[in-house]
């Protein structure tokens, strides 16, 4: 028997694997079966070339678990190991200039994973003692026992083994029992290996048999060695990546078409990306685009590797040029990483955009449930931005798509103001604001749909993109108003007119922490709607963006702002304007002249301070000023209180109101009840 140590001078390597690869320590089984594949992967290619004549067709590895030895074993029927190749490969050079690299990553180990030899170490994380048993396949090779306790001290002894391969058996420790468990052992082997290109055995099938589940004869293969993305895309059909999808996701419901990545220039890549479908509300199901190298998994926590809006994909990808690395944030870092990261986006955004002139209705059909993926793409990437303004559809109010370009010759001519920018009508809501669509669809405009949670984002970029482009939500504004293509010739109410007809309105708006009325007159014709509810374009966007921010600005913790636009050219308003003239004429001709009046007294007093210095006004003549100033606002305030009291008791004023905030969806409870009951009364 050999006794020796390892070639490596600090003692400090197994505390430093054990300590910073604990959170991912299940990743031992992974390294050890994939070496196993490696080496049975390699005998394989010997024999294809005639430099090992033994059968290599049943070649297998097999995952063994004893709950009462306490250990797992790896067996493959691999190239196996001479006792000089051990020592050359486990004792040496897996630590050549191992101190240096220690000193380097002793912060980082999980980046010594796939350095040097090091992922068989990673068995050391769990293990109390770790015996590699091989057998060569070089002609007269004897086999060999290789044993280690986790020190830097190993034995290395002749044994007797039939088969050429490697066993390697993990005697775990006490504080990893939880390992021992079969059901443990399965959940990581389906996790790491299930995709590994070489049959990978754990125990027997099992069955159902009088009401319990028992152990067949048949090994139980855990691994599909050829899955569908290591074909060629002519190889399979539509069936196969229907079934390929649910053999990832057993619960998964049906995707809407998916991509099928095949590289081999200026790096290796293949994989097979899925578009599943994404609701409205935007509920992301990231951790779902499986990594993987040469068939090894190595992560589902693809962010930062692959571009932000990718993680939205399901389905896998495999290069060689990835690390097999368990550390994502080294992972971020290399360089080939970078490179497919930024290959993959100019896949996903070519092969949008061959489906979409491939089959146009069917894009289309698909479009609502794949916009949200689209729109995240293009406000996060710029350069899928860019190449999805191919394919980037919007919809309207009649259900009909289009390109942006295709859009924009619709509308160019109708919906330009006189300013010459293009406006684009929208609706974010089709239900609420039907009528306001309505009223913009009779006056010839077209309305898009933009109801997705992404919309005002990108609502942003695009007119930041596109300086003589606006979008204006159809309840913005009255329907002139949405495009003013000229000097309005309407009629409009002077200062004063205003001035006292505000309070009338303005009393019967309803008071709430969440909205501010704001009342405003406008002729709207006799056929338009006697009030109209308008919500400020600016102050919404503002708003918005700010809830979506968290709220942490001005414009989050405002109420919102409403436009009460009353129709004074409306039969119903001119009633209520005439009924305010008949009950408040004698009184409101006191107020003005009293108005008018002190205004005069005050127009005088100032004249005669003008060019004076402060002290060069008589005393009499402030306290005069001052006087008449408050006279006058509690003339003004006695004024607004009358009109406001005649607004409150007018049934029709606040009958014209409520339509109005029912035609918003905001009137509710008790308010709902009284506009019922006085509707009655109204209608007797």
């Amino acid at each position: 028997m050999q006794k020796g140590k390892i070639g490596v001078t600090t003692e400090n390597l197994f505390p430093i694997i054990k300590k910073f690869l604990y959170s991912d320590h299940d990743i031992f089984l992974r390294e050890i079966v994939s070496n196993a594949v490696d080496a049975t992967q390699k005998l394989k290619t010997l024999a294809s070339k005639g430099e090992y004549k033994g059968d290599v067709s049943n070649a297998k590895v097999r995952v063994s678990l004893d709950e009462k030895a306490k250990t797992i074993t790896v067996s493959d029927n691999g190239i196996g190991m001479t006792a000089e190749e051990i020592d050359k490969y486990i004792n040496q050079i897996a630590f050549s200039g191992a101190n240096d690299f220690l000193d380097k990553y002793k912060d980082d180990a999980n980046a010594i994973i796939g350095h040097f030899g090091l992922g068989f170490y990673s068995s050391f994380m769990v293990s109390e003692k770790v015996d590699v048993i091989s057998k060569s396949y070089k002609e007269g090779a004897k086999a060999v026992k290789w044993s280690c306790d986790g020190s830097p001290e190993f034995t290395l002894e002749e044994v007797e083994k039939e088969s050429v391969g490697t066993d390697i058996v993990m005697h775990i420790s006490d504080d990893e029992k939880g390992f021992l468990e079969d059901s443990k052992v399965s959940e990581i082997l389906d996790k790491y290996c299930k995709f590994l290109p070489i049959p990978v055995i754990y125990g027997k099938k099992k069955e159902w048999k009088d009401g319990k589940e028992v152990e067949t004869e048949e090994d139980n293969q855990i691994n599909d060695v050829a899955p569908a993305w290591t074909k060629a895309p002519v190889d399979l059909k539509e069936e196969d990546y229907k079934n390929f999808y649910h053999q990832l996701y057993p619960m998964g419901e049906e995707p809407l078409f998916h991509i099928h990545l095949n590289v081999d220039y200026p790096f290796n890549l293949t994989g097979i990306l899925y578009f599943p479908k994404i609701k409205n509300n935007f509920e992301i199901q990231k951790n779902k685009i499986q990594l993987y190298s040469n068939q090894v998994f190595v992560t589902d926590s693809v962010e930062g590797i692959v571009p932000e809006f990718l993680t939205m994909l399901h389905g896998v990808i495999d290069s060689p040029d990835i690390p097999l690395n368990v550390s994502r944030s080294y992972l971020q870092s290399d360089s080939n990483v970078k490179k497919i990261s930024s290959h993959i986006n100019k896949k996903v955004a070519d092969r949008l955009h061959d489906i979409f002139k491939e089959n146009r209705d069917d894009f289309e059909k698909k479009w609502d449930d794949l916009k949200i993926f689209i729109e995240y793409g293009m406000l996060t990437e710029e350069k899928f931005y860019d190449r999805a303004m191919k394919f980037f559809m919007m919809k309207n109010t009649e259900n009909k798509y289009f390109t942006w370009e295709e859009y924009e010759q619709l509308v160019k001519e109708n919906q330009t103001d006189k300013d010459k920018n293009t406006i684009y009508l929208y609706t974010t809501n089709l239900e609420e604001q039907f009528t306001f669509v309505e009223e913009a669809k009779n006056k010839g405009y077209d309305v898009l749909i933009l109801d997705d949670v992404l919309a005002p984002h990108l609502i942003n970029k695009l007119e930041q993109k596109y300086s003589d482009k606006r979008f204006v939500r159809v309840d913005s504004d009255v329907v002139e108003n949405l495009i003013k293509k000229e000097e309005s010739s309407k009629k409009e109410l002077s200062f004063e007119e205003k001035e006292e007809l505000s309070p009338v309105f303005q009393a019967i708006c309803p008071v709430d922490k969440e909205f501010n009325f704001l009342v405003d007159f406008q002729d709207l014709g006799e056929s338009g709607a006697p009030m109209v509810i308008t919500r400020s374009e600016f102050m919404r966007r503002m708003k918005d963006m700010s809830q979506a921010q968290g709220g942490m600005n001005m414009y989050g913790d405002l109420p919102e702002s409403l436009n009460l636009v009353v129709n004074i050219e409306h039969p119903l308003v001119k009633k209520i304007v005439a009924a305010k003239d008949k009950r408040l004429a004698k009184q409101l001709e006191k107020f003005a002249a009293e108005i008018t009046s002190k205004k005069a007294e005050i127009s005088e007093l100032e004249k005669a301070k003008e060019g004076k210095k402060e002290e060069e006004v008589p005393q009499a003549d402030k306290e005069k000023l001052e006087s008449l100033k408050s006279e006058l606002a509690k003339v003004e305030e006695a004024k607004r209180s009358k009109l406001s009291d005649f607004g409150k008791k007018n049934k029709l004023a606040k009958q014209l109101v409520d339509l109005a905030l029912l035609a918003n969806g905001m009137l509710k409870g008790a308010d709902l009840d009284r506009f019922v009951k006085r509707s009655v009364e109204l209608i007797k």
